[in-house]
């Protein structure tokens, strides 16, 4: 993963529905692109950073910061919303010439990997939905603390310590760098107008039909931390229920960050996933 002025959260720059959008990338051959969640400070590398170098040996993976989130171009007073997102995401396939890629998206990201895959079914081959929004569920304590987040190192540690289930993980390197992620110039004022109380109507508005949901052909992995505080282990059920094509892999003692508490194993789940035959 390239890393620009020695920060490797920032990686390459290509301009997507008219925003400099940054990505970082690994590898070559089959695309994968993964969509982060929604914390406040995230960025694709922060999301990612465990898992893109794992799958650059077999796959050309890319995680772009989504519009509104990470070091993408920021625009004052935009209206962020899933029509937004989706040619957001179309935007980024279009400036790197990728016709068709597998998706990896993680809670905020798998809603968006969902509405992507209803809305332009040929743009998606397959799909894995880590800890995903999607369906409409009733707002946890958990999400309404992560999208009503105001910064101070006592917040940020509570937030890190709802996301996980090993709490090993919470050191204060990892607290004090999301935090200063957190306070980069401009990305709390835009992260606090993403999901404004009230903030059930945010879950609703990031959800897709279950008509729709029901007729996504794709072959789809449902993961979920059986510990998760933040989205309901009952998001992931519905999810596969709805999906024809799909199967389930809950992780126990894990919760909102599969790919970071369960690193090896879910990396070797996906690429098991998105390698074996059949369409």
């Amino acid at each position: 993963m390239a890393a620009a002025g020695g920060n490797p959260e920032i990686g390459a720059t290509v301009s997507a529905a008219g925003l400099a959008t940054n990505y970082i990338e690994a590898g070559s051959g089959e695309p994968v692109v993964l969509i982060h969640g929604s914390g406040p400070g995230v960025t694709a590398y922060a999301n990612w950073r465990l898992v893109v170098p794992a799958l650059g040996d077999r796959f050309h993976a890319v995680a772009p910061d989504i519009a509104g989130f990470g070091y993408t171009e920021r625009r004052p007073h935009a209206r962020y919303g899933m029509d937004f997102w989706v040619a957001h995401i179309l935007g980024v396939l279009d400036a790197l010439d990728i016709e068709r890629a597998h998706f990896i998206g993680n809670s905020f990201g798998g809603a968006l990997t969902l509405a992507l895959a209803a809305r332009h079914s040929d743009r998606v081959r397959r799909m894995v939905l880590m800890g995903s929004c999607g369906t409409v569920f009733p707002l946890t304590e958990g999400l309404d603390a992560v999208w009503g987040y105001e910064p101070s190192a006592e917040a940020m540690e509570r937030l890190i310590r709802l996301f996980v289930c090993d709490e090993s993980i919470v050191t204060p390197d990892l607290v004090r760098s999301r935090l200063e992620a957190s306070l980069r110039p401009g990305c709390q004022e835009s992260y606090s107008a993403l999901f404004p109380a009230p903030r059930q109507r945010h879950i609703e508005a990031l959800a897709t039909p279950e008509d729709a949901i029901r007729a996504i052909p794709h072959r789809t992995l449902v993961v979920h931390g059986r510990d998760d505080r933040i989205i309901p282990l009952e998001a992931s059920l519905a999810l596969h229920r709805l999906i024809p094509r799909s199967e389930l892999h809950v992780f126990g003692q894990c919760g909102h960050w599969t790919q970071i508490e369960k690193r090896d194993r879910f990396v070797s789940l996906v690429r098991a996933f998105l390698t074996e035959g059949g369409d």
